[in-house]
C-alpha cells in the first residue's frame, strides 16, 4: 500500500464490496417472563417420582429447567409451575445441556 493512498479506498478494492440484495428476516420469538430461579418440582412414571426442580424461565409454549437430580428426566414429564397447586403442566423435553433442559408445553 502506497503511503499517499487512502486506506478506506484500499480494503474496498482487496476484500471487495459486500453486497446484499435482501434484508434478512427477524425471527419473532415468544415473549419471555423471568421467574427469578423459582424453585418446583417435576414428576415422571405418572406422579411416582417427583424430583425438584428450579424454573429459569418461562413463556407462553415453554420453560427453561435445571435439576440436581442424578436420576435421567424423561422426554416427557409433568412441571409444576406453581408448587402449591395441584394443576400440572404436561411437557416434553426439545434439548438438553447438562442438566439444564429446555421444554415445550403439550398442551
Amino acid at each position: 500500500m502506497a503511503c499517499f493512498e487512502d486506506p478506506d479506498d484500499w480494503v474496498q478494492r482487496r476484500m471487495g464490496r459486500m453486497i446484499v440484495d435482501e434484508q434478512r428476516t427477524k425471527v419473532q420469538r415468544e415473549p419471555r417472563r423471568e421467574l427469578r430461579k423459582r424453585p418446583t418440582w417435576m414428576t415422571v412414571d405418572d406422579g411416582v417420582t417427583k424430583i425438584e426442580c428450579i424454573v429459569l424461565d418461562v413463556s407462553p409454549g415453554g420453560a427453561k429447567v435445571v435439576t440436581d437430580a442424578a436420576l435421567e428426566v424423561r422426554d416427557s414429564f409433568e412441571l409444576a409451575l406453581v408448587p402449591e397447586h395441584a394443576t400440572r403442566q404436561s411437557c416434553e423435553v426439545v434439548w438438553r445441556r447438562g442438566k439444564t433442559y429446555g421444554v415445550k408445553f403439550l398442551s
